[in-house]
């Protein structure tokens, strides 16, 4: 099963695993908070694809959440407003998953993964990643591939939140990105030197828990 965004990443995971698996053997949620704008991609691509789905609006229980803790004494931050949808909308997955006796497919793709363009315990989970391995560029060729429609593998992304793109939040185009992922050519300085310290901040995202191992058990 598979959360849909409507954006190129969760589109192309749930055409590969319609090709991998059978249209019949995949089911797709999609999770607004309260209106989404692009919603009607999300629902193009469950039609394109013939899978079953369900949508299941988070808006409330992002709303509550926040309304707890404020009632705790405390206040939400931009980092705690930011990834509270994303992390509810996997325990979502995770519930519905437990009903259809599924498994989860995470939509994280290396160039988001490489800057720490995810949230941690949010989309950035699952059982299995068919793309966390492959940049933006190849995942693009992959959807092409797969024959999918352009609409759904060249749409802009964005965060939906502050109205920006993903490449006006990161300063810098995942072309760029991917480059220097795969070949270590980053022509501007500045861009590079930003690169390198937001993969080096985020690595915890990638990384095991670290965790004590007492030495009876080495």
């Amino acid at each position: 099963m598979i959360g849909i965004s409507g954006g190129k990443d969760s589109s192309i995971v749930a055409a590969l695993c319609v090709a991998a698996l059978g249209a019949d053997r995949v089911y797709g949620v999609i999770m607004p908070r309260y209106a989404q704008e692009d919603i009607d991609m999300a629902r193009r691509l469950v039609a394109h694809l013939d899978i079953k789905h369900c949508v299941v609006n988070i808006g409330g229980s992002v709303t509550a959440l926040l309304s707890s803790i404020k009632e705790a004494g405390l206040t939400p931050n931009k980092q705690a407003e930011v990834n509270t949808p994303a992390r509810l909308r996997m325990t979502t997955l995770y519930a519905i998953a437990a009903v259809i006796n599924g498994r989860v497919a995470n939509t994280c793709n290396l160039s988001e993964d490489w800057v720490g363009y995810s949230t941690k315990f949010g989309d950035s989970a699952g059982d299995f990643s068919p793309l966390s391995r492959l940049t933006v560029t190849e995942v693009k060729s992959v959807g092409r591939e797969l024959g999918l429609p352009s609409i759904f593998i060249d749409k802009i992304p964005e965060d939906g939140l502050s109205g920006l793109t993903d490449e006006e939040n990161l300063g810098f185009s995942y072309d760029v990105l991917d480059k220097y992922i795969r070949g270590g050519v980053c022509e501007d300085a500045s861009v590079k030197e930003k690169i390198d310290i937001l993969h080096k901040n985020n690595r915890h995202k990638l990384l095991p828990m670290p965790c004590y191992e007492p030495d009876f058990l080495a």
